[in-house]
């Protein structure tokens, strides 16, 4: 038999959930938004359509790379592909060549702007420690502790770790767990793939990215497509659970943790998510009247609030656009929209010559984008502890921080296991 299956969520993890039941399930994908994609889509501010954030992918994420060919989506035109490049206007300048690994990044580290040789030798001594441990560093601390604790100096500190583990796991460096940047940094750095290191900045909205392609891979797989429908309760003590009523064989529930909460009806689940903790992003867009050449299209500034810029109109096309991401809580969120606006133009208006004058600005805060990745994080299983119901997110996914792979990952992880019961199940009564 098929079974009935519920989704709830169209977000990344909900997309690849759904995806991978399709082929073997009567499947309904509940999303309470309008837009599918989670916090990874294309939104309307101010009558200017944005995406809701900037993300960025890498080389080494292969299964967010496998769905979008599935669904139709060629990654080499949908992003742009580079070899790893650190660029601070104001700091770290690091180019690594298109090399195997642990090459490239020693390559890099020689022809390394704004490090000294000291502090070269000791990060590229931590690298090589950290390969030889499998990236394990047994019991878990925070990041800036232990890289205290191995000779990382102020100047490394500031100019290289703090912005990777912002960016990477959007959690200030003393609460930050050391092996979960060291997960990233296996995948990435010390992947033996040539390419997994590759930067990967999408060319595209994020709608087209991916959510859009998958919602119509979805409806032609037969998939019912239920945007706008927000789920209200789910019963699991029935025959079969109901969602707001209407009975399925299984319930994979693909929101954020908070409200996954509320639905699951999970004690032990409500009683681990109430120690969690929440990190905001800020992503502040500026259209000036002219074309905008920033250094790089991803370029970074280690001293200012504006953390990253990104050169849209180089990458998507947007005339004149520039975004400008701002990771975890910080004196940014004390600020107003227009006061922001005004630091971080003249931050740019420093580093960057003949800037034109500014058109307009948009600010977006995610003020819950990411759980926060601290120390010794539990995290839960895909399977609630009631019948037929299951879990996905990137919140899930013990080996990752809050990413797009992560997501991914943990959604079709959720499917497998929904689909390994569902035949446990039906070869018992047959």
């Amino acid at each position: 038999m098929t079974p009935r299956v519920a989704v709830i969520g169209a977000g990344w993890a909900g997309l690849a959930a759904a995806i991978t039941l399709a082929p073997a399930a009567n499947l309904v994908l509940f999303e309470a938004g309008k837009v599918a994609g989670g916090r990874a889509r294309r939104v309307m501010l101010d009558g200017m359509a944005l995406d809701n954030g900037q993300h960025i992918l890498i080389g080494a994420y292969r299964e967010s790379l496998r769905l979008m060919r599935q669904v139709g989506v060629d990654p080499a035109r949908a992003l742009a592909s580079a070899p790893l490049c650190w660029h601070q206007v104001d700091g770290v300048q690091l180019q690594c060549p298109a090399l195997p690994a642990p090459w490239h990044m020693l390559a890099g580290l020689m022809t390394a702007r704004g490090l000294g040789w000291r502090d070269k030798l000791a990060l590229a001594r931590v690298l090589t420690q950290l390969r030889v441990r499998r990236w394990r560093i047994g019991q878990d601390v925070a990041a800036l502790d232990w890289l205290r604790q191995r000779g990382q100096s102020g100047a490394v500190l500031d100019g290289f770790w703090t912005p990777l583990i912002l960016a990477t796991l959007n959690t200030p460096p003393a609460q930050a767990s050391m092996q979960l940047l060291a997960n990233v940094l296996r995948d990435s750095l010390g992947a033996a793939q040539a390419n997994a290191s590759r930067l990967l900045l999408p060319r595209t909205d994020l709608g087209a990215l991916f959510a859009e392609p998958a919602l119509q891979w979805l409806a032609g797989a037969g998939a019912q497509l239920r945007l706008g429908q927000r789920v209200r309760h789910i019963d699991w003590q029935a025959k079969r659970p109901l969602v707001d009523g209407e009975a399925f064989d299984a319930v994979l529930i693909a929101t954020a943790p908070y409200h996954a909460a509320s639905l699951a009806a999970d004690e032990k689940l409500g009683d681990l998510l109430k120690a969690w903790q929440y990190q905001p992003i800020t992503t502040l867009y500026l259209r000036f009247e002219g074309r905008v050449r920033l250094p790089q299209a991803m370029t970074g500034l280690q001293r200012g609030l504006g953390q990253w810029w990104f050169d849209r109109e180089a990458l998507t096309g947007e005339a004149g656009l520039v975004s400008v991401v701002i990771s975890a809580a910080g004196e940014h969120d004390t600020l107003s929209r227009a006061a922001l606006t005004a630091r971080v133009l003249a931050e740019l208006q420093q580093h960057v010559p003949n800037l034109p004058p500014l058109a307009a600005s948009w600010q977006i805060t995610e003020q819950r984008a990411t759980f926060a990745a601290n120390v010794g994080l539990a995290r839960p299983a895909p399977r609630l502890g009631v019948k037929s119901g299951y879990l996905a997110g990137d919140w899930l996914c013990a080996d990752y921080p809050a990413t797009l792979e992560g997501a991914v990952r943990s959604g079709i992880a959720s499917a497998h296991a929904l689909m390994q019961d569902w035949k446990k199940e039906h070869d018992a009564n047959v």
